[in-house]
């Protein structure tokens, strides 16, 4: 059951975080199977939006991912294979269900429309949610040890939300939701209606431009963290070098702000992780 569970997460990954399952292909080979699954289980409650007719289905299914965490009926869970390899997993490397849960939590403001309200909140949302990723990766790595005060975690993981929304901007705004920070829209003139018409203006494309530039400097800050972890734990980061090109490709083409700009191939991606990996060996 355990090895078909986390052959389920590995799929599931591939399938739902096409990114996040190549990053795990440059993992030690012994902690892969462990960040796969946490990666499983994040792709998971994210698609949950996608998923169902509306929020009150999509708070059921993230609260019984929260009672799975907590909850004593671990016997009956652990017939979800992707709970059962998470479960696993946090017992083999001792990782805390109170981050878990607050990334359930963090999680909640995705199923519903309502505006992402300003910076402050969305590094605490990004932190909750893809920092705490690289964090717990990190840790696994590490044989369940903790590894950083979390600089590169955090850097790396508000830099990866704002790109993501960057380029899925158009998409976002589409379903009638803004997931960047409110305040630096409306501080260069551009309001909810004409985001949401799909309407271009100068003042978009400079708030949005501002946004790609606070991106680049927690690449920066990242990066800097990052040489100065122990070489055993930098693979969990190695997404940054994807991140790097995503962020260049969308600035090549950030005079179209609603469509997305072209991604790499897998293959160049794989390529990238590879030599960033050896790099940093």
């Amino acid at each position: 059951m355990a090895a078909d569970s986390f052959a389920l997460a590995a799929e599931t990954l591939r399938r739902l975080d096409r990114d996040r399952y190549l990053a795990t292909l440059v993992l030690p080979a012994e902690a892969r199977p462990g960040v796969t699954a946490l990666y499983a289980f994040n792709a998971d409650i994210a698609a949950i939006r996608e998923r169902v007719s509306g929020p009150q289905p999509g708070e059921i299914r993230l609260q019984w991912w929260n009672d799975a965490l907590i909850g004593e009926g671990h016997g009956a869970v652990r017939q979800n294979p992707l709970a059962a390899a998470l479960l696993q997993t946090m017992q083999d490397y001792n990782l805390p269900s109170g981050t878990l849960l607050r990334l359930i939590g963090a999680r909640r403001f995705d199923l519903y429309d309502d505006p992402m309200p300003d910076l402050e909140t969305f590094e605490g949302y990004a932190g909750e949610t893809a920092s705490t990723l690289f964090q717990l990766a990190a840790m696994i790595i590490n044989n369940g040890s903790p590894v950083e005060p979390g600089d590169a975690a955090g850097h790396l993981g508000v830099s990866q939300a704002m790109i993501g929304h960057l380029r899925a901007f158009g998409f976002i705004s589409s379903q009638g939701r803004i997931m960047l920070p409110r305040t630096i829209l409306e501080a260069n003139g551009v309001r909810e209606e004409e985001i949401f018409a799909g309407q271009d203006s100068e003042g978009l494309h400079a708030a949005l431009s501002q946004i790609a530039e606070l991106a680049a400097g927690h690449l920066d800050k990242a990066g800097s963290a990052i040489a100065a972890l122990p070489v055993s734990v930098r693979p969990a980061f190695a997404a940054i070098t994807v991140l790097e090109a995503q962020l260049a490709a969308w600035r090549r083409h950030e005079r179209s702000v609603f469509a997305a700009p072209a991604d790499d191939a897998d293959w160049r991606k794989i390529a990238r992780l590879t030599w960033w990996a050896w790099r940093n060996r």
